[in-house]
């Protein structure tokens, strides 16, 4: 059971059996239009913007930074491409799909590069220079939509979230391209290894020769492109732009699945799968809350409960407190050496010499 706690995947499997024995049918999956359908695959295409989100936050995280801002590119990314579709002059035609879409990444671009100057070369702390862009970027989409939801009627950008891959949704298909090429750069590579030397020492990584500066800009910016991604997937898939709440708090979900997952908040180490995993988790979670009946009014409580059990369950002092219960307990430490007495043919000398120097004074 200890080695069971330490892996990151039995809180899946527990919420899984759960709504499996809520939902006989949970695990069903059909065919329809050439596209899965089921609870697994919803699992799969809605968890698909909380995963990308993810990754990225990981190799920030990994890098001893944080980024608080992703959900407010979510929300700039979705206001800029559809502002741009409703306002071109042919709203339906895929053109202006391509053209919003490149605009809102060319955005993302410049947003993350803005994150990263601030933190690598202002030196400011991450959790202070991304608030500043958390704040101020929903603000800046409501600007962009005018405080208005903005609808659109467009096959091409529908089609992101709609549309299937050899039956597959086209998000999850991305999710995953996504995650094999950062799994294959950082595991194939010495760029997972120069993130890791920088969140163990910065400083120690720079005198070795590496440009932990550069480093950590590109980290936030690929960060940034993640979130965009993402909220180009969740537009794409209520045909609209909703600045207020697209994205909302996802930049919480996407650090709870990265501890979850496995990575150091103080830095250096980092898992890649783990973090799918916890993605997974957290959107299987908000299915269960749904599936269970659980009033949205507590919903948020219920998956903080949630989430508090599964830390506690992998904490280092828990699991050593059930692995006493179950009569594991650590072996006791070895005895010290005896301390061996002087000889005793010393001492009567000593004593000796000390009855002569006496009488001899």
């Amino acid at each position: 059971m200890r080695e069971l706690l330490r892996k990151p995947i039995w809180p899946l499997v527990a919420l899984l059996l759960l709504n499996l024995a809520v939902t006989p049918s949970f695990f069903a999956v059909r065919v329809q239009d050439g596209r899965l359908y089921g609870s697994l695959v919803d699992i799969l295409h809605n968890g698909a913007p909380l995963a990308l989100t993810a990754l990225g936050m990981t190799l920030v995280i990994a890098t001893r930074g944080i980024d608080l801002s992703v959900g407010a590119v979510v929300a700039i990314s979705g206001a800029v491409t559809c502002t741009w579709i409703a306002g071109s002059p042919d709203p339906a035609g895929p053109g202006a799909a391509l053209a919003g879409m490149g605009l809102a990444l060319g955005l993302a671009v410049v947003l993350g590069a803005w994150n990263g100057f601030l933190v690598a070369r202002l030196g400011i702390q991450p959790i202070i220079a991304t608030l500043v862009l958390m704040t101020a970027g929903r603000g800046l989409a409501q600007l962009v939509t005018d405080g208005q939801i903005v609808t659109v009627n467009n096959a091409f950008f529908s089609g992101i979230s709609g549309s299937a891959l050899f039956t597959v949704p086209l998000t999850v298909v991305v999710a995953a391209a996504v995650y094999a090429l950062v799994a294959l750069v950082t595991r194939r590579t010495a760029l997972g290894t120069l993130v890791e030397a920088v969140g163990i020492n910065p400083e120690a990584s720079r005198l070795a020769g590496v440009r932990s500066r550069s480093l950590v800009w590109t980290v936030y910016v690929f960060c940034a492109l993640c979130a965009a991604v993402a909220g180009l997937m969740i537009s794409a898939n209520v045909h609209a732009a909703d600045a207020n709440n697209a994205g909302l708090w996802l930049e919480l979900d996407a650090i709870l699945a990265v501890v979850i997952g496995g990575t150091s908040l103080a830095g250096g180490r980092y898992s890649i799968a783990g973090t799918l995993l916890g993605a997974l988790t957290i959107q299987t979670l908000t299915t269960t809350i749904y599936s269970v009946g659980i009033p949205p009014e507590v919903s948020l409580v219920f998956k903080a409960v949630v989430v508090i059990l599964v830390f506690l369950a992998q904490a280092p002092k828990v699991q050593a407190l059930l692995a006493r219960r179950r009569g594991a307990a650590p072996p006791p430490a070895p005895p010290a050496a005896p301390v061996e007495p002087a000889p005793a043919e010393t001492t009567t000398e000593t004593t000796t010499a000390t009855e002569t120097t006496g009488s001899g004074r």
